[in-house]
């Protein structure tokens, strides 16, 4: 199955739901900007995968430009703080 990364919306692929992309990874903070294909909560619960990523977590705070938000919607790019390392292009699941 492809799937592509432009911001053209939301895939579905099974029981995944693609919601966005890694645009950049601040190593020193552990946080991820993702641009956002569809709408996106703190508590939702994630799926990063990429050629050597493979990372599930839930949302417990995001931000833009460094005010906290609850959501964030299509089109918007958003930080969020990573357990692990992710690449630029990983792609952003919602997990079901």
């Amino acid at each position: 199955m492809i799937v592509t990364t432009s911001n053209a919306g939301a895939y579905n692929m099974g029981e995944k739901k693609q919601i966005g992309i890694i645009t950049r990874y601040f190593h020193k903070i552990g946080v991820a900007a993702i641009m956002l294909d569809d709408k996106l909560s703190v508590g939702n619960k994630i799926r990063i995968e990429g050629a050597t990523t493979d990372l599930e977590m839930t949302i417990r705070s995001m931000q833009v430009d460094r005010e906290n938000i609850e959501s964030g919607r299509k089109g918007q790019e958003i930080a969020i703080k990573v357990p692990d390392r992710v690449r630029e292009k990983d792609i952003v699941y919602l997990a079901e």
